[in-house]
């Protein structure tokens, strides 16, 4: 009974949201409320929640800071020089900024933090798919891919967390998978070359203006649909509109902070009139702080040292360095004000998203449906699979992963899949690289908070981003085990 239950209830969240019938706050408290109820144990709701309150809170109180402290870094001017050289690089071709994408995200990644990444990456990117109109969801898509890939790194959590539910050695566990990890990385770079020439072809290719555009790429000209073609500094048409480019089509980008990005033309998205709505990060703004350039490098360098070396917990990481940044960039409390509130609502939507899912893996938890639901799944395998269990566990971390945080399934599964493997002779070390698979699935679950910083941040809606994201990251794990197994790795 809690098993159906359990599957219904995230089918249940999973379809409201996607068809936005619900707001993702929403469905995460009143769908695992409903299905409470319905499992008979709705007089332990509050100490579900509460539960479930408690141990996600760290996890807010981290995003929260974490939030104040790189919105004043991009306030001041820490990532222009980012923006700049990405622009460069990119050319204005959508192509080369969905691989730029990319490559950013998984750059970024290595500092081990998916909040981190994912507001590294959309304050880059982000001006530039809102000046190019291209769909936001590519890039929550890609970021998002990527990052689950480079979550495996050994400080990542996974790895650390197989070694640990197994006895094993995290690098014994980590260093075979390189290659396999590596094809995966490869495949996300194709993916986004794929998906960038998808996007040449659905709004058009944008011309610098010379070289003059060359020494400043702040200044893109873009053209309409109807514009007319000028000299080396109009659209050039590389394929025109594909109709909709059909029914698997993105959706197209939403408002973000600078305004609407435009109107839904014939040939795609049309950026919107006039120089301010393709602003980006503003030269100009005066929030700007040059002179305190390299201590905000340094202190941002010294923060992300910290973090990987756990000096501190990292909600108090963030709380210092956010603290400290606002002090020395906005030494007048009226800017820090200011400041805190320019920034309050992303924090506002990304603390109250991770306390809503509380409430989500709260009720999961409390009624036992995830023990159940894994039960259920590990007893359905065939005796005839058991020597090829490490197959089976990289199958099954597709799902599980992203149906259960990483803490539920490699302390509560990954001990069972690994004893039912040794009865067939299958060593525990291929079950914990096998156990790495779903990782690049993982990153796009409701239950992992870092998704609701990418999507609150790039203005996309969660069920946008889950329709076109979940295929991809599911194809990326496939490739994976593929490689994995190719290689002799699982």
């Amino acid at each position: 009974m809690l098993t159906f239950l359990g599957f219904a209830m995230i089918a249940t969240f999973l379809v409201l949201i996607m068809l936005k019938k619900m707001s993702p706050i929403a469905a995460l408290v009143l769908v695992p409320a409903l299905f409470c109820v319905f499992a008979g144990k709705g007089a332990h709701l509050g100490d579900y929640v509460i539960d479930g309150v408690g141990k996600l809170a760290p996890t807010a109180a981290m995003l929260m800071f974490a939030i104040v402290y790189f919105g004043v870094m991009i306030d001041v001017g820490l990532f222009d020089p980012v923006v700049r050289g990405i622009l460069r690089f990119c050319k204005a071709d959508p192509m080369r900024v969905v691989v730029g994408t990319a490559v950013l995200a998984a750059i970024v990644s290595l500092d081990g933090d998916g909040s981190t990444t994912f507001m590294i990456t959309v304050s880059a990117m982000y001006p530039l798919y809102k000046r190019l109109g291209l769909s936001l969801v590519v890039m929550t898509g890609v970021a998002a891919t990527a990052n689950g890939v480079m979550n495996t790194l050994p400080w990542g959590g996974p790895t650390a967390r197989a070694a640990t539910a197994l006895k094993l050695d995290a690098a014994d566990i980590f260093v075979p998978m390189i290659p396999a990890l590596a094809a995966g990385l490869v495949f996300v770079f194709l993916l986004a070359y794929a998906l960038g020439v998808r996007e040449r072809r659905r709004v058009g290719s944008l011309a610098l203006p010379g070289e003059e555009a060359e020494r400043e790429p702040e200044s893109l000209v873009a053209a309409g649909s109807g514009a007319k073609a000028g000299a080396g500094g109009a659209r050039a048409a590389t394929g025109g509109a594909e109709g909709g480019v059909g029914p698997d089509a993105d959706p197209a980008p939403t408002a973000g902070p600078g305004g609407p990005v435009g109107a839904e033309g014939p040939e795609g998205p049309a950026p919107a009139d006039g120089p301010e709505d393709f602003q980006g990060l503003d030269p100009h703004r005066p929030t700007l702080r040059p002179r305190l350039y390299w201590f905000n490098a340094a202190l941002t360098a010294a923060l992300l040292t910290a973090m990987i070396m756990e000096l501190l917990p990292i909600p108090v990481l963030f709380l210092l360095g956010a603290a400290l940044a606002l002090t020395v960039n906005f030494p007048h409390m009226p800017d820090q004000k200011a400041r805190i509130a320019a920034h309050a609502d992303n924090v506002l939507n990304v603390a109250g998203m991770v306390f809503a899912a509380a409430v989500f893996t709260g009720v999961l938890s409390g009624t036992g449906m995830v023990k159940h639901m894994a039960d259920w799944l590990v007893g359905a395998i065939p005796d005839g699979m058991g020597p090829h269990m490490a197959l089976v566990t990289g199958l099954l971390s597709l799902p599980l992963t992203y149906f259960m945080s990483n803490d539920g399934f490699y302390f509560g599964v990954l001990p069972v899949l690994a004893e039912a493997g040794a009865a067939h002779g299958v060593s525990p070390l291929e079950i914990a690289r096998a156990s790495l698979v779903g990782q690049a699935l993982h990153m796009s679950s409701p239950l992992v908070p870092a998704v609701y910083v990418l999507v609150g941040m790039a203005r996309v809606e969660f069920g946008d981003h889950t329709r076109f994201t979940v295929k991809w990251a599911a194809l990326t794990s496939l490739v994976v085990l593929a490689a994995g197994m190719l290689f002799g790795i699982i």
